[in-house]
């Protein structure tokens, strides 16, 4: 749930700000690409540690870590389609037949720029579930006595002589699960661009 929750998070916030850097006026375009390449420049696990500090720990707080964390490269991401797609012949059909710039971003450029956006959130998925793991098992995550794989393998390192399935049984599930959803958005990604028509 944190995974999938927090790939909403990264989304919907990297969306409104890959479309703002690209669409906004140069005045407030410049300071929202720099604030991009600031958040790009540290990683992704810093930047969720540096969220946790500020708000606390807990499984919201967890989620808001990793899901702010990852907003930069969604980000980037979606400018780069929206500058390729805006000069598309049907945005410039649409601009020419007088739609409102809201109606042109809303209905057109939006909904062409997620396609790619749908196969690096779905491989991210894997990636938040691995950051919310580390988060929890540094003991700046979830907070006991809710279950968390990452806190459920640092409570079993202090055991792993005598009973070590405690620390394999969770790592294999984080590995699992991160395997299984990075295979899956590579899947996706094979099968769209064999419905893609260019």
């Amino acid at each position: 749930m944190i995974g999938i929750g927090a790939m909403a998070i990264a989304c919907i916030g990297g969306i409104s700000l890959g479309v703002a850097a690209a669409l906004a006026p140069r005045v407030l375009r410049e300071p929202l690409l720099r604030l991009i390449d600031i958040l790009l420049a540290f990683p992704e696990l810093l930047l969720a540690l540096l969220v946790i500090a500020v708000l606390g720990r807990g499984s919201t707080n967890t989620l808001l870590a990793v899901g702010l964390s990852h907003i930069a490269g969604y980000a980037r991401l979606v400018r780069s389609q929206v500058l390729v797609v805006k000069l598309s012949p049907y945005v410039e059909r649409a601009v020419t037949l007088g739609e409102r710039p809201w109606t042109i971003v809303s209905r057109h450029i939006v909904p062409n720029t997620i396609r790619p956006l749908m196969v690096l959130a779905t491989i991210g998925v894997g990636t938040s579930v691995l950051t919310a793991s580390a988060l929890s098992f540094l003991g700046l995550g979830v907070v006991p006595p809710e279950a968390e794989w990452g806190a459920l393998l640092a409570s079993g390192r202090n055991f792993i002589d005598v009973a070590p399935w405690m620390s394999l049984l969770p790592a294999t599930v984080v590995a699992m699960s991160v395997i299984s959803i990075t295979l899956f958005g590579r899947r996706l990604q094979t099968l769209l661009a064999r419905g893609d028509p260019s």
